[in-house]
């Protein structure tokens, strides 16, 4: 069953043109502040934005039907954050088919038929928590990793950037263990205190997205643990466990941006202009002593309020 749509139908058409913002999931803080920056820019550009995506970010099947039925609406431009970089393909590509420009964000795709990708250099990013490790174990010690959920390219990615910087400029810090919290907090806690109770002796922790770091912040606190803990994104509890001193520091996207920039990147490939394929968002480091720069306000604290209620 497709999830209700908000906004308009086939039949209820105003004059403006019609961008679909089809996020991974609805849960999490971070698409709360993607959907704010979505209704800046429909707001600027003067278009309407259907806003819709699965319950939470496993539902691959439920994504693919919400395209499929954008695609039946044509609507006038999709902007999708895909679940699966594999399995997203074939419902990317009848868009393609039927002339509706898709532009990607968050998430790549094993395709080329999008007009262009706004991301985070996710890459860069898992490079970054890596460096901020190696930082503060001194260079020595061991560490184990609450990934996110296999296929989805930009966990996977910040998980092989964080890995390799590590084997690269430190190795003398070894990786023993890596578990999959399949996106779901639940489940995050559970593979972090499983770890946790394998590896009494671990030094440090990365996790790589919000429900991950919030699942495993969780697990350090019950233990009162010492483990060192490189998160990913923010959310109003993960921000006071940074303050507590749970969490040393969170590497953290600009998911309002992101939003704002996909929908003005519809709107540029709607009027035909070039846009360049990949569109890079440098990631930023949040700790105890940056908190409160105007940088890093904007990308953990935007005013959801004025722009969703």
């Amino acid at each position: 069953m497709v999830p209700a749509v908000a906004g308009i139908t086939a039949c209820n058409r105003s004059s403006k043109k019609v961008i679909a913002v089809i996020p991974k999931g609805r849960a999490h803080v971070f698409w709360q502040s993607v959907h704010a920056g979505a209704v800046k820019a429909s707001r600027e550009k003067d278009v309407e934005i259907i806003w819709n995506g699965p319950a939470t970010e496993s539902e691959f099947n439920a994504q693919i039907q919400i395209v499929d039925a954008m695609i039946n609406r044509r609507v006038d431009a999709i902007a999708l954050a895909p679940i699966d970089e594999n399995a997203m393909v074939q419902v990317v590509e009848r868009a393609a088919t039927a002339k509706i420009p898709v532009v990607l964000f968050d998430s790549g795709l094993k395709s080329d038929k999008f007009a262009t990708q706004v991301s985070t250099d996710n890459y860069a990013a898992g490079s970054l928590a890596a460096e901020r490790m190696g930082e503060i174990l001194g260079g020595q010690g061991s560490v184990i990793i609450v990934a996110t959920q296999a296929g989805s390219a930009s966990t996977m990615a910040r998980e092989q950037g964080f890995e390799e910087t590590i084997a690269k400029k430190f190795p003398a810090i070894k990786i023993l263990d890596k578990r999959y919290g399949n996106s779901d907090y639940a489940q995050s806690l559970k593979v972090a205190e499983n770890m946790l109770t394998a590896h009494p002796t671990v030094n440090g922790l990365f996790a790589s997205n919000e429900s991950s770091s919030a699942g495993a912040s969780q697990a350090l606190k019950s233990r009162s643990s010492k483990v060192k803990m490189v998160g990913f994104d923010s959310s109003q509890q993960l921000i006071a466990d940074l303050k507590a001193g749970i969490i040393d520091s969170l590497v953290v996207q600009h998911p309002f941006r992101m939003g704002y920039e996909a929908v003005i990147s519809s709107t540029k490939a709607l009027a035909g202009e070039a846009l360049s394929k990949i569109q890079n968002i440098a990631p930023g480091l949040v700790t105890q002593q940056n908190l409160n720069q105007p940088d890093i306000l904007e990308r953990i604290d935007p005013d959801l309020k004025k722009y969703l209620g």
